[in-house]
This record gives structure tokens, C-alpha cells and sequence, in this order.
């Protein structure tokens, strides 16, 4: 059973990645985070900080702070399943 439990472990910690997007303020990461859910198939529109109005939408900028100021606030976590190659 342990061996089971080891092998389900190492498939899981396998299929895994995780990186970070740590930038200057201003340099693009809600666009990118945007582009990352579009791209993965959570969202059918990616919204842009700098966009026309009716394109500024973000679905990553929820505070009404982050929405009145197009300023990022908050940290989003992603989580995409892959195939383990």
C-alpha cells in the first residue's frame, strides 16, 4: 500500500509546475495572467489593463478598487492540469 501511495505521489508532484510573475508595477502582469486564463481555457475574452473602455474588463482585477483604478491589488494563483510527458 505504501508503495501505491509513493507512486501516486510522485505522479502528482510530477505533473506539477509552478512559477511566479514578480515585476516592476505597471509592467503587464494582469495582461499576462489574462492572456494565461484565456490560453487555458478558463475565459472565452481576455481583458487588457490598457484597452479601450469597453475592453478593460479583467476577470483577474475583482476589487472594486483594482476595477475603478486599473491597478492589480490582489495575487492570483492559476492552476492548470498537464500531461505528464
Amino acid at each position: 500500500m505504501a508503495t501505491d501511495l509513493s507512486l501516486e505521489l510522485e505522479q502528482a508532484v510530477n505533473s506539477r509546475r509552478n512559477f511566479a510573475i514578480i515585476s516592476h508595477p505597471d509592467a503587464g502582469k494582469t495582461t499576462l495572467t489574462e492572456k494565461l486564463l484565456l490560453y487555458g481555457g478558463a475565459i472565452h475574452e481576455a481583458g487588457a489593463v490598457k484597452a479601450r473602455r469597453e475592453q478593460r474588463k479583467v476577470t483577474s482585477d475583482w476589487m472594486e478598487m483594482e476595477k475603478q483604478r486599473g491597478i492589480s491589488i490582489t495575487s492570483t494563483v492559476l492552476q492548470f492540469c498537464t500531461k505528464i510527458i
